[in-house]
């Protein structure tokens, strides 16, 4: 170990930024970034950004904005120069995109700069090369700024051979523009590489720019979210669970303008999220969080790519309760198509639907249990069945088959039923077309909201067994069953011990008597050994909750009446996030007139 040091010394300006770079400058789109932020911060309207070979032999942008003073140009190249803050009150409440004054200074280190600008008032432009000791020279141009790097890294090799390929290089330096892009539809943005321009954009309003560069699919794929809470804003667009496998793009999280991967904000996507999104699928969002600049630190790390909130619990719970409500947004009727004109007749009565009573009085999947009158516009399609032949006559005593249905303009979203495929999907018809539902991960999302509604008001009714469901259990099972009794009244269950290997189910929870008292206990009892009460209380309260509803819902090959059939589309039109069982998958699809006419080329 050596006993002896070189004296402390100052270390020479040049090297001082060349490691500042290293945090700033990490490869082309970085330096991309931390300059078109800063034409963004100068007010432009128009920027025009141009590379080659990936941003690794030029980035050069174009700018409308307020430009540079002459006198001014050196000393915006060098370290900690901003005209963005004076003063630490001005940092607390930092309001523009760049504010450290590091960026030129740290490009220049390891590249080759060009910074030539015309201030506003000023009889001609001003040109200043990044080399030490350059003197700005006249230049020719309208207006604003024009930024011109070359050969990044070309003074530390070393650095260079870390840039991936130029394919590479340019697809982070297009992610780049496109984020800025989307904090600011009011600027026009092109973008050119080698030559060859990739797109332009001219100002629009949000939900078009936001087409313009994630997609018409993502936005015809998402919700619209607009929340508020005293200084917070949140809106912008979070995808339908039901399509999230088709949106490729990720999350797009904007703080006051400002591009950020802040675990906070995903933690309470991933939360508001959980039991719509099917699988390992993540959601895909474009959002934008405006906050008051003083309870938001963006001084966090030199890409400003981090944030610290003053209140992270209040802005996760904000964030999460916003798109927890967007998602949960009952079914609304979608707009009807009516290309051939088809005749609507306003004459036939609608079926009337009360609110029924799920689920059925009966377990083991018994009779659904509800009372809803027949609709005669569908009495005439069941009579179909009886096959009348051409020219022959119907019994006296039986109605009359009529081939047309009537069209109700002001049903419900979800229509009415018409048929039952498979003993799994109900076949509806709506004022726009077809309605395929299944009606098992329907039924289950019904019973999960439900379940989830009476354990908070804590009124989780219960229906004794007439004959208690026995069943064989091991030892342990029995202990756990005997230990928690209490919780598991609580849960709505009343398990006993019947022997040494043997529990006996004298009731479950009113919602879930129509399941399998059996699977319910077992279930139950299982995760109460892994997971213990509290957690169930808890931690995994849904996850016990969906389990339960899964066990609990109507069963695939039963069965249903229409108006059995008629009452599960009202309760789902009654149901927030009923577009998803509790997996995740979806629970109805529809296809429109316009779609069942091309399937079968009606009008071609």
């Amino acid at each position: 170990m050596p006993t002896h040091f070189p004296r402390i010394a100052r270390l020479p300006d040049l090297l001082i930024s060349q490691i500042a770079a290293g945090e700033v400058v990490e490869r082309p789109a970085s330096v991309l970034k931390e300059l078109l932020e800063n034409s963004l911060d100068a007010g432009s309207t128009a920027i025009q950004v141009h590379l080659e070979e990936g941003g690794i032999k030029l980035i050069r942008i174009t700018d409308d904005g307020c430009g540079i003073a002459r006198d001014e140009l050196a000393l915006a190249l060098t370290r900690h120069a901003t005209s963005k803050i004076t003063s630490l009150d001005d940092l607390e409440q930092v309001a523009t995109l760049g504010f450290r004054g590091e960026a030129l200074a740290s490009v220049a280190s390891v590249a080759r700069l060009t910074l030539t600008s015309r201030a506003r008032g000023a009889s001609h432009a001003w040109k200043l090369r990044g080399e030490s000791g350059a003197e700005p020279e006249p230049a020719a141009l309208m207006a604003g700024t024009v930024v011109e790097m070359r050969d990044l890294y070309f003074n530390t090799p070393a650095r260079r051979k870390f840039l991936k390929a130029e394919g590479t290089e340019f697809a982070h330096c297009a992610d780049a523009v496109k984020r800025l892009a989307l904090t600011r539809p009011d600027v026009a943005i092109s973008l050119a590489h080698n030559g060859r321009t990739l797109f332009q954009l001219a100002p629009a309003d949000r939900p078009r720019r936001i087409a313009d560069i994630l997609g018409d699919d993502f936005l015809g794929a998402a919700r619209a979210v607009d929340a508020a809470a005293g200084p917070i804003l949140l809106s912008g667009f979070a995808i339908d669970p039901t399509r999230a496998g088709e949106i490729k793009d990720g999350q797009q999280v904007f703080v006051n303008g400002r591009f950020v991967r802040d675990k906070i904000i995903g933690h309470a996507l991933r939360e508001a999220y959980r039991d719509v999104l099917h699988g390992s699928r993540q959601p895909a969002v474009c959002l934008f969080l405006q906050i008051d600049p003083t309870l938001v630190d963006v001084n966090v790390h030199p890409a400003k790519t981090e944030v610290r909130f003053r209140d992270s619990r209040a802005v996760h719970q904000f964030v999460y309760h916003a798109i927890q409500r967007t998602l949960a947004t009952p079914i609304q009727a979608a707009p009807v198509e009516n290309p051939q004109n088809i005749a609507v007749d306003r004459n036939t009565p609608a079926i009337s639907s009360p609110p029924p009573n799920f689920p059925p009085p009966l377990r083991h999947q018994g009779s659904l249990g509800v009372a809803e009158p027949a609709a005669t516009a569908y009495l005439a399609f069941a009579q179909a069945a009886q096959r009348l032949t051409p020219g022959s006559s119907a019994p006296a005593d039986a109605p009359q088959f009529r081939p047309e249905i009537a069209v109700d303009r002001d049903g419900p979203p979800l229509g009415y039923a018409v048929a039952q495929l498979h003993g799994i999907y109900i076949l509806a018809q709506n004022a726009s077309g077809l309605i395929i539902v299944d009606m098992h991960a329907a039924h289950e999302r019904i019973l999960y909201e439900k379940l989830k509604t009476a354990f908070d008001d804590r009124q989780v009714a219960t229906q004794n067994l007439l004959i208690p469901a026995v069943f064989s259990a091991d030892p342990v099972d029995v202990a756990a069953v005997e230990e928690h009794a209490t919780a598991l009244a609580e849960l709505g269950f009343q398990i006993a011990p019947l022997g040494p290997n043997q529990l006996g189910v004298r009731a479950v929870p009113a919602l879930l008597q129509s399941g399998d008292p059996v699977a319910l206990a077992r279930s139950l009892i299982a995760d109460l050994r892994e997971h213990g009460i509290t957690q169930l209380a808890t931690a995994r309260r849904n996850e016990l909750l969906a389990t339960m509803a899964c066990h609990g819902a109507v069963r695939a090959r039963r069965q249903l009446s229409i108006p059995e059939m008629n009452a599960l589309l009202r309760q789902m039109e009654e149901t927030e996030r009923a577009g998803q069982c509790n997996h995740g998958r979806p629970t109805w699809t529809a296809l429109s007139l316009h779609e069942l006419d091309k399937l079968f080329l009606r009008g071609q």
